[in-house]
């Protein structure tokens, strides 16, 4: 007989988080587990009621505060689970940390980071070991996370990098930053250009370490860009909205790579859009990217 399967979304109070643990309360068996987390116990706790009383769920769903800046937090939270239930069998890193066009990037450096690359390198190294065979580890990014977003004098922090080395790369990039220094060595005024590109190499480290072993059991680790989804954090961002798609409709081609039994080896590590893996080394060139930034 099977063991339970259990499943955890960060960030899942709303917008896609909110939206991916929908689709797995309603695609995963009645013994399963989904665990909504967040940092606010409030909201975490309404919207994993509002969603075991959804028609569609099957499964348990259960909120859970997890603060993804405390590193700490989310090691004992993949210990308590690797003790209770032997393991976790999909985690979603999807935690963001809201940006608006005329905050200072500079003064939000710290957090933004906080939220989405050291929380993903713990995310990474905390829930790889406890991931079972089949399991599904993936971390929400973006398009802008490939190589070519960047100055090439960057490429080289990121491209073939072990995970240890993608961590010293973002904290040289925080440390430019309050130096004044980060315009000169070719960082971008944008945070989620380097902060994309660095999950992405983040998820591309880890599995390269477990590439000998993780296809052979249908395990997928990967990035996942969801493309543009209409949520409160994304809006203020766009004026054009006629091509954005909702919360739902975003999270099931995520919810198919979930579900599947067998997927794509060439997926495996790759920052995938749509069910495609992305070029790592394409993207948009650093001199037009300001185009894309407000004052």
């Amino acid at each position: 007989m099977n063991a339970p399967r259990v499943a955890l979304v960060t960030g899942a109070n709303q917008g896609l988080g909110r939206a991916l643990v929908e689709g797995l309360a309603a695609g995963m068996k009645p013994d399963d587990l989904v665990l909504l987390t967040g940092r606010n116990y409030r909201r975490v706790t309404e919207a994993a009621r509002d969603v075991a009383r959804l028609s569609g769920t099957r499964t348990r769903v259960e909120g859970r505060l997890l603060d993804v800046t405390d590193t700490g937090a989310i090691g004992r939270f993949a210990d308590e689970l690797q003790g209770r239930y032997g393991g976790v069998d999909v985690v979603i890193s999807n935690a963001v940390a809201r940006l608006l066009p005329d905050d200072s990037q500079a003064e939000r450096a710290d957090e933004f980071i906080a939220v989405s690359n050291t929380a993903t390198h713990a995310v990474l190294r905390s829930f790889g070991p406890v991931l079972r065979p089949g399991g599904r580890l993936l971390v929400i990014a973006s398009s802008l996370g490939t190589l070519g977003h960047l100055d090439p004098r960057l490429h080289r922090w990121f491209d073939g990098a072990s995970l240890d080395q993608v961590e010293y790369a973002v904290e040289s990039w925080r440390t430019a930053i309050h130096q004044h220094t980060a315009a000169e060595a070719g960082w971008p005024r944008w945070l989620n250009v380097p902060s994309k590109v660095a999950q992405v190499a983040a998820v591309r480290a880890v599995a390269a370490q477990r590439r000998d072993r993780d296809p052979a059991t249908g395990t997928l680790i990967a990035s996942i860009c969801p493309g543009m989804v209409d949520t409160a954090t994304s809006r203020p961002w766009f004026d054009d909205y006629s091509q954005a798609r909702s919360p739902s409709e975003a999270a099931r081609p995520i919810l198919d790579l979930v579900f599947t039994e067998r997927v794509d080896p060439a997926l495996y590590g790759e920052l995938i859009r749509s069910g495609k893996a992305l070029d790592w080394h394409g993207g948009t060139p650093p001199e037009e990217q300001d185009r894309m930034v407000r004052p």
